[in-house]
């Protein structure tokens, strides 16, 4: 079984969450108090049951997939957040000029 595909955009399959954490952690090949940990710094953020039980999607299983590669790197904990937060400025800049370019189109 291979790892899920990356997320490319908000999809409904991407952003649903229905993997427990230790199916995340299997499936991103790290252990659970790592996937704590990356919670607790804010480099990810599980939905949510209204019990309280941490559901991740297949979004998120990228994101921890991404963290992992960045962390062999070399990288730490901080510097994985300054580039997680970096390609999400990247990606809106993105769309941004998409709609831009769009708009002076018509």
């Amino acid at each position: 079984m291979t790892g899920p595909e990356p997320a490319r955009g908000p999809t409904p399959q991407a952003s649903r969450a229905v993997y427990a954490i230790s199916v995340a952690s299997q499936l991103a090949g790290t252990g659970q108090q790592n996937i704590r940990l990356y919670e607790t710094r804010g480099l990810l953020t599980p939905a949510r049951t209204s019990g309280g039980t941490r559901q991740y999607s297949n979004a998120d299983i990228a994101v921890l997939l991404h963290i992992g590669e960045l962390l062999e790197q070399g990288l730490n904990l901080a510097g994985v957040a300054k580039i997680l937060e970096l390609e999400a400025i990247n990606a809106e800049l993105v769309r941004a000029l998409a709609r831009a370019r769009t708009s002076s189109a018509n």
